[in-house]
């Protein structure tokens, strides 16, 4: 007897599990970055629109006001900030039968899925940290610890002036600078889908470590000038066109089908993501510059320390600023000595 039209079958369930596997491999890493790095606001882009943010300032009037005069109004100004489109990404790949046959399933297919999920991850990644690496507050220091105190000190500056919370610091620095520290310290960094990071460590609320950011150079910005911006690939736009791709939690970021080509013989597996990491504001990243390590330096290598630029000290923590003077050599201060006292002891030092 003929098996009735649509049925579903056993092969149906395995496809969609696989699906299912793949994007919540996906989502998962991408919440735990979202965790450590403090992004709270994903912002999702749907057809036919751009994306605008907007930045909101409040000219205040005179608060002295005598009793029974009518109250002025304070100036209140909205501004639109457009910003690049984001642009959707296709990749697809495909299996063929007699891998399957030669290797097995595990390491034609599975295998396969892993090395898939690793490239589309890397590929969003690669373009953030290309872009924060374009900050516009530079300087250059004398060894890591001062670097990241540094970068601190110039992130929360700018932000205090901009009058805007920047207490949750982003530090991110390259793997090989940090594990030579860390080894003198005998400290051990966490872990989450694949992303190792410190959490409170140095003044910095999150301490991301990645061998894309090259050597000597240390990063940081307020948790609040990221941005998770994207496209949801389960459109219901999409659909229209027969394009249905399995999604999975709060925030669509991929989209992920598989299906058998029996013209070819192949097993073909298709993604469809569109995300951007980026910083709202491009002047409130540090990139700073460790002397000697990674290239850098040059002929300013033999510096002492009391040649480079101070950092904002007002603006670091007393941990920070009793971090910064034990790697410059600032004697006679302690954590029972008072905050002004352990900058002034830095600034006569300097």
């Amino acid at each position: 007897m003929a098996v009735k039209e649509n049925l579903t079958m056993t092969s149906d369930f395995t496809i969609k599990a696989r699906e299912v596997d793949f994007v919540t491999r996906f989502t998962d890493t991408w919440e735990a970055l979202r965790e450590i790095m403090g992004i709270m606001r994903p912002i999702e882009k749907t057809p036919g629109t751009t994306l605008t943010s907007y930045t909101a300032s409040v000219t205040l009037e005179n608060g002295d006001v005598p009793e029974g005069e009518e109250i002025p109004y304070s100036k209140a100004k909205v501004k639109p900030v457009s910003y690049a489109d984001l642009k959707l990404k296709k990749y697809a790949k495909a299996v063929t039968i007699e891998d399957v046959e030669k290797f097995g399933a595990t390491a034609a297919v599975q295998k396969t899925d892993e090395a898939f999920l690793f490239e589309l991850q890397s590929v969003v990644m690669d373009n953030f940290y290309s872009f924060i690496l374009t900050g516009s507050l530079t300087k250059t220091a004398v060894n890591l610890q001062s670097a990241i105190a540094s970068a601190i000190g110039l992130a929360k500056d700018k932000f205090k002036k901009m009058h805007k919370n920047s207490s949750e610091i982003v530090v991110i620095v390259n793997t090989l600078d940090i594990y030579d520290y860390l080894a003198a310290a005998g400290i051990t960094t966490q872990n989450a889908f694949g992303i190792e990071y410190l959490k409170n460590f140095l003044g910095a609320a999150s301490m991301i470590i990645s061998s894309e950011i090259p050597q000597g150079k240390v990063i940081a910005t307020p948790a609040g000038n990221i941005d998770l911006y994207y496209i949801n690939p389960a459109h219901s736009d999409f659909k229209q066109l027969g394009l249905d791709y399995t999604v999975q939690g709060e925030t669509n970021l991929i989209g992920f089908h598989a299906n058998g080509d029996y013209s070819h013989a192949v097993g073909e597996s298709f993604a469809l993501m569109g995300m951007k990491l980026w910083a709202e504001y491009l002047d409130g990243i540090a990139v700073v510059s460790i002397q000697g390590a990674g290239g850098e330096g040059g002929e300013n290598d033999n510096l002492e320390t009391q040649d480079l630029e101070a950092p904002d000290l007002s603006g670091m923590s007393k941990d920070e600023l009793l971090a910064y003077a034990a790697e410059n050599g600032v004697k006679g201060v302690s954590n029972a000595d008072k905050k002004e006292n352990i900058i002034a002891a830095i600034e006569a030092a300097m």
